[in-house]
């Protein structure tokens, strides 16, 4: 539906000089949280500060919550709450007066953001500290401080760029939840840059997948894993000449051990598998349809695009 796009673009590219950051980009991102994916110098920065109209695009058009990122930059902004991955508090601050000095960037009333700074506060799980120094929390808390001051006027739309980086297993679930939490209870949309797969599935419903600069996929998770369907298998006995054969004949096959993964080209998939295994004497021990994680899909979807990786940590790690 055209009447939920959060972000759209047609055509979008952004060059500097001979190198193209965007190139040509078809995007459209709806209502709801989607996670935005990528190796290193995929392009993501460069899309971030386009769509927030921080830089010019050099062809191409784009919206924003309905505003043209070439000419309403000031209302984009204004619509938008952002969570950047870097440290951009003030350690000198207390909670309370870095998520009000936020709102009043945003041109808030200060007696209003004052308000609000003890509500966007008590939301993210820091009510009880809100009076202690930025400088004296822990990494969860700075971060949950960042949502705060991401949250306080109220945004249509919130950037969050790795928003779980370096938490602890308590703190991270926490803010995945608080996310979750404002996408489907608060009716606001969320763009989640992150390298960790597992965190972005438990937010996020769609995807958009950029490599250099271009569009590598964007959709639904579960639609886009649905394209790649898997049978997974356990061999026991001459696995190697199982991968061989079944590469042979056709088959995709990703192997770890005595664990293989076949892509499933229609139910004669099966009936191959158990026949090859009679033709170089494994045993199957096990076969069911393999329920495919977003880790996966984006390994697939790499190693189509000439990547030999072993893990989404290998590309994005440290991005």
């Amino acid at each position: 539906m055209v009447g939920d796009l959060v972000i759209e673009s047609t055509a979008l590219t952004k060059a500097y000089g001979p190198h193209v950051a965007l190139d040509s980009l078809d995007i459209e991102i709806h209502q709801g949280a989607t996670g935005l994916l990528g190796p290193n110098g995929a392009g993501k920065s460069t899309f971030l500060k386009t769509i927030l109209g921080l830089i010019q695009v050099t062809s191409g058009d784009g919206k924003v919550l309905g505003h043209d990122i070439r000419t309403q930059g000031d209302q984009i902004r204004q619509k938008i709450g952002y969570m950047p991955e870097y440290d951009a508090l003030n350690p000198g601050m207390d909670a309370i007066h870095q998520v009000r000095y936020s709102g009043e960037l945003m041109g808030m009333n200060p007696s209003i953001a004052l308000q609000r700074a003890h509500q966007s506060l008590e939301y993210v799980g820091l009510g009880e500290q809100r009076y202690r120094q930025v400088s004296t929390f822990s990494t969860g808390m700075k971060q949950a401080t960042k949502l705060a001051c991401a949250l306080i006027h109220d945004p249509a739309l919130i950037i969050a760029d790795e928003p779980s980086n370096g938490l602890d297993a308590f703190t991270r679930n926490f803010m995945l939840n608080t996310l979750n939490t404002t996408v489907k209870n608060g009716g606001r949309s969320v763009l989640m840059a992150s390298h960790l797969m597992d965190d972005v599935e438990r937010v996020c419903d769609n995807i958009v997948l950029l490599h250099k600069g271009k569009l590598a996929a964007q959709g639904k998770i579960e639609d886009l894993k649905a394209i790649d369907r898997e049978v997974e298998i356990h061999v026991w006995g001459s696995a190697t000449k199982m991968e061989e054969t079944l590469s042979d004949r056709g088959l995709r096959v990703r192997r770890e051990g005595r664990v293989m993964r076949i892509g499933h080209s229609g139910d004669e998939t099966y009936d191959l598998i158990l026949q090859t295994a009679a033709d170089v004497g494994s045993q199957v021990r096990r076969m069911h349809d393999y329920e495919a994680s977003l880790e996966d899909l984006f390994l697939v979807i790499m190693e189509r695009l000439g990547h030999d990786v072993k893990s989404s940590e290998d590309l994005l790690g440290g991005a």
